[in-house]
This record gives structure tokens, C-alpha cells and sequence, in this order.
């Protein structure tokens, strides 16, 4: 016991050390792409109508007519001190600007994974159980098709049917503009509970509904076809026939022996597919008009805003990385099969 736990702080400790590097490579990378790219952030700023000593005082501000080296060395440095500097645009800090939008995209995240498990599962068990038949079908049929349907497209179908044609909800949006959003922790269900303000909660869950709906639809299919072939792959296995000689009913193999099984590779897609929805979610973000951090992406690169861009990135790329090395831990935690 004592020397598999060894190896696992072994491996923890070779996976965090190894975050470093590749926030450096990233964060490289994205300075270096941000000015091949064609535009200039001045002109966002000032207008391609602006006289040429605006251009150059607004220049000398944002510290752009030093050299790459300089700019990248002071990037750098100002990295490893958790200064992500200002907005070009607008001026204030990179990371509060993130701290504002990430909880909403956390927050969209974690219900479309909820709905995606809450429609997922129940398909691979009815495909799995009807195997062959109908319902094994109609589960292939809606595991494909939500899988394929691309994310914006999904987006905009779902608001075409559920607001404009039959008005149950919202076009989109986050929280009624109306109403001043209750502050605490960024969430708003969690601050609407936290505050006991249920027309909040109420409101919040509203706008949630259809977003997170229609991104936890077009996620299911992942879920649905892993757990199907996984458990169809652990009901044939060896064990599972050997518990079935000696007696054990089908539902005790089942709930104890084959579905913990089958769900290890799942909780592998888990971590994969909520890493998949930093990117995923850009276009769906802007779409739906949510608040979130893709959504602030997205208006960053469009204003040609270096610093937001930049801050935006590597931030995200730490949850990836992070989440990647969490999961990867609770797999070699939960399957002691797994070698290091």
C-alpha cells in the first residue's frame, strides 16, 4: 500500500512540475501569435482616423513601441507576479476582468455537464438493455446526431424553437437587465440561495435553462456511447461471468461490480469534455450573448485587446491543466490497476 502511494506522489509530483513549462510554452505562443496577426490595437482604439502623434502617445502608454524582446520580457516577469496588466480598450485590470466572467462559464459548465449526464446515461442504458432492437436505435440515433450537430448551430436552433417560436425562454442573456444580480460569489444560483432572494434564484435559473440545456443536449451523446460500450465491454468480462457461477444475482454484479468499472473511462471523458468546453463554448457564449470568459474572448480579440487575450489564455489553460492532473489522480485512486 504504502509503496503505490509512494508512486503516486511520484507521479503527482512529476505531473505539477511539469505545469510550469507548459503554461510558459502557452503563454509563448500566444504572444507570439497575438503580434504576427494582422491589425494594429491602436487602430481598435482610436480609429483608423486617428492623426499620427495620438497614435504614438497611445502607443508609448500601452509600452508598445518598445521591441518584441522587451515586451516579451516584461510579459514574462509580470506573469510570474500574477500581473496580467490592464485592458487596452477600457483600462482595467486583466484579472478582474476574468474574476468577473469566469464564474459565469463555470457555472454553465457545470449544469450542461449535469444535463449532459442526466440525458447521457439514461440513453446508454436503454441502448445497452434494447440492444439490437428499437431502443437500441433510437439511442444511436440521438447519441450521433447530438455529438455531430455543431455547438452554434445547436444554439441557434434552440433559440429559434424554444424563444422566438414558442417563447418559453429567454433569447439570452444571463440575468434580467432589469434586476440588479446579487454579488457575493459570481454565481448566481449559489448567490441567490446564499442571499435567500428566491425571484433571484428564479430568474437566474430561468436564463440558465436553455443554455445550459442545449449544451448539456449536444454533450450527451459523449456520455451516452461511452457508457454503453463500456458496460457492455465489463458485462462480458471474465469476473463478472465468474460472480455470475457463484451465485450472485445479476443486480449485485451489476451495481457493484460492473457500472464502478465501467464508469472509470467515463470519469476520464468527464475531465477531457470539460476541458473541451473552454473552446467548444466560445461560439455558444456569444451566441446565447452569455457573460462568460469565451464571450469576453471573443470581444478581446475582436478590439485586439494583447493583455485580456493573453490573461484570458493562460488562466484557462491553468484550469485545464489543473483539472487534467485532478482526474488523472482520482483515476490511479479509484483503479489500483493503473501503473506510473
Amino acid at each position: 500500500m504504502s509503496r503505490n502511494f509512494n508512486k503516486l506522489l511520484n507521479y503527482s509530483f512529476l505531473k505539477v512540475s511539469l505545469i510550469p513549462l507548459m503554461l510558459w510554452i502557452i503563454s509563448t505562443l500566444v504572444f507570439i501569435l497575438l503580434r504576427i496577426a494582422p491589425g494594429d490595437p491602436v487602430d481598435a482604439i482610436l480609429g483608423s482616423g486617428a492623426n499620427e502623434a495620438s497614435r504614438e502617445l497611445l502607443r508609448y502608454q500601452l509600452g508598445l513601441n518598445e521591441s518584441l524582446l522587451n515586451q516579451y520580457l516584461n510579459y514574462i516577469i509580470n506573469i510570474l507576479h500574477l500581473d496580467f496588466g490592464e485592458s487596452l480598450s477600457t483600462q482595467e485590470p486583466v484579472l478582474s476582468i476574468i474574476l468577473k466572467s469566469l464564474p459565469a462559464s463555470l457555472e454553465l459548465g457545470i449544469f450542461s455537464i449535469f444535463f449532459a449526464v442526466l440525458i447521457g446515461f439514461p440513453l446508454g442504458f436503454l441502448g445497452l438493455k434494447n440492444k439490437g432492437k428499437k431502443g437500441d436505435y433510437i439511442s444511436r440515433i440521438i447519441g450521433i446526431s447530438s455529438y455531430a450537430i455543431p455547438p452554434f448551430w445547436g444554439a441557434m436552433l434552440a433559440q429559434l424553437i424554444f424563444s422566438v417560436n414558442f417563447r418559453i425562454f429567454p433569447i439570452g442573456g444571463r440575468f434580467p437587465i432589469i434586476h440588479s444580480q446579487p454579488k457575493i460569489t459570481g454565481f448566481l444560483v449559489l448567490d441567490s440561495l446564499l442571499d435567500n432572494n428566491f425571484i433571484y434564484l428564479k430568474d437566474s435559473l430561468y436564463h440558465l435553462a436553455l443554455p445550459s440545456l442545449t449544451l448539456g443536449f449536444l454533450l450527451s451523446g459523449i456520455f451516452s456511447r461511452s457508457l454503453r460500450i463500456n458496460l457492455d465491454k465489463t458485462i462480458k468480462s471474465d469476473y463478472v461471468n465468474a460472480a455470475m457461477c457463484r451465485g450472485i444475482t445479476k443486480r449485485k454484479i451489476f451495481i457493484n461490480h460492473a457500472l464502478p468499472n465501467a464508469l472509470l473511462p467515463i470519469v476520464t471523458i468527464s475531465g477531457l469534455t470539460i476541458a473541451s468546453l473552454a473552446g467548444g463554448a466560445l461560439l455558444f457564449e456569444v451566441t446565447f450573448s452569455w457573460p462568460g470568459i469565451a464571450l469576453r474572448l471573443h470581444e478581446a480579440i475582436s478590439q485586439r485587446d494583447y493583455t485580456v487575450v493573453q490573461g484570458i489564455v493562460i488562466i484557462t489553460s491553468l484550469l485545464i491543466v489543473s483539472l487534467n492532473l485532478f482526474v488523472d489522480i482520482f483515476i490511479a485512486l479509484l483503479d489500483p490497476r493503473i501503473e506510473y
